[in-house]
């Protein structure tokens, strides 16, 4: 009875079924929100011809990285374990508090760049489509922080089904935008001749912001352990294939969304944009003379920035929580709030402050990424006996360790 039982999971764990589209979807939906809407203005940044390149590697590098990092999760020894469980398993308590302080300085970053995101959403449609003056900077921001903030303090569940409910017709919306586009298509992006010198540095420092923009690292450590307990033993099988099915899903979509929004703009509107530090939604809501992007620009770059805002400040206040009890004796009450007082104050000032987006996705937010999703695996796979039967091939770690250095390395010469 148990030898069928075991040969029927480990068949059905090579069966691509309809439970596992809908964890492609999941880990899919996790990915594509706001850093999807600054990507054009990055990786058009460069030209046609390294955009290509990019789109060439962004599947592998996203599918690997994500199957090393779900390996790890099963590798634990507690088929419960999350994450953070298993870095301590494998690494001690020294090296669970260190991956705790990077996954926050990961995560809080991406706040603060919602922060200023939004701002910048919500002035230039009270200023472009609705024909307003400027809000004072300091009470617009205060305003909707305190307001996204109010939302997840006080209706976290709510808001939690809220954002699961929009991404859907967000990736919809973005696809029929892509499609919408088609039209405006133009060989000014082609035109310019590749300056093939140059193309490894612009596709290098462009990376960081394809690690950023394809992230779903927050979502895997449960979605591993729920593969770990219907399939058991050949949970890596199921993990590999749906991870995979996500990297195509996101690859097909989300580049095919960046090489229509990069055509049918110049080389010097792509640099406004990211002058105006605006998402490309609401630059193309400015200059396009179509009422429905002027509306639907705006309105989905508001929607996808305020889901990704609950998630990551819900994560964000968690990591921190976590940091002060394991540094303070106070009452967790008192943690609590001290936390969320600094997060919704930092991110305010931060608004207010208006740096360059983008700037804050290559300095601080890719970097700790590339280091948990593309180091920290890699690394398991080498040092940790746990990890020996969980290891991917030389070749896939080889080149999932080259981009996390690349990531973490272009950011350093970049300030320089």
């Amino acid at each position: 009875m148990t030898t069928t039982t075991t040969t029927a999971t480990s068949r059905s764990s090579s069966k691509w079924t309809y439970k596992d589209f809908t964890w492609a979807l999941s880990l899919f939906g996790t990915a594509v929100g706001a850093g999807v809407l600054f990507l054009p203005i990055k990786a058009g940044a460069g030209g046609f011809w390294p955009l290509v390149i990019l789109a060439l590697i962004a599947a592998p590098m996203t599918w690997f990285a994500h199957k090393s990092l779900a390996r790890f999760v099963l590798s634990a020894k507690n088929p419960e374990a999350d994450i953070t469980d298993t870095v301590e398993e494998h690494f001690g308590k020294t090296g669970a508090n260190l991956i705790t302080f990077a996954y926050f300085f990961a995560i809080y970053p991406i706040v603060l760049i919602y922060g200023v995101g939004i701002t910048n959403t919500v002035d230039s449609f009270l200023v472009n489509q609705m024909g307003m003056e400027s809000i004072p900077r300091w009470l617009l921001s205060g305003c909707l922080i305190a307001a996204m903030t109010c939302g997840v303090v006080f209706g976290k569940e709510l808001m939690l089904k809220a954002t699961s409910a929009m991404v859907y017709p967000l990736v919809l919306i973005l696809l029929a935008l892509s499609v919408y586009l088609i039209p405006d298509w133009n060989t000014s992006m082609m035109s310019v001749s590749p300056d093939w010198g140059s193309m490894p540095a612009v596709i290098w420092l462009a990376i960081p912001i394809i690690v950023f923009s394809f992230n779903h690292s927050p979502i895997i450590s449960q979605f591993s352990k729920e593969q770990r307990r219907v399939y058991g033993e050949d949970a890596v099988k199921k993990t590999d294939m749906i991870t995979g099915g996500a990297a195509m899903m996101l690859m097909g979509f989300v580049m095919f969304f960046v090489f229509s929004v990069v055509l049918s703009l110049s080389p010097e509107q792509l640099a406004i944009a990211q002058e105006q530090n605006i998402s490309v939604l609401s630059y193309l809501a400015n200059v396009h003379e179509s009422p429905l992007i002027s509306i639907l620009g705006p309105v989905v770059a508001f929607a996808a920035i305020t889901s990704s805002y609950f998630g990551h400040f819900l994560g964000a206040h968690e990591g921190l929580v976590g940091l002060g009890k394991s540094r303070s004796k106070a009452p967790v009450s008192k943690i609590e709030k001290a936390s969320l007082l600094f997060i919704v104050i930092t991110t305010w000032i931060v608004s207010i402050i208006n740096p360059s987006i983008l700037g804050m996705i290559e300095t601080m937010g890719a970097p700790m990424i590339a280091a948990i999703l593309f180091l920290m695996p890699v690394y398991a796979m080498k040092k940790v006996p746990a990890m020996a039967k969980f290891q991917t091939s030389a070749p896939v770690q080889i080149f999932t360790a080259i981009c996390g250095i690349a990531a973490i390395t272009s950011v350093i010469y970049g300030a320089f």
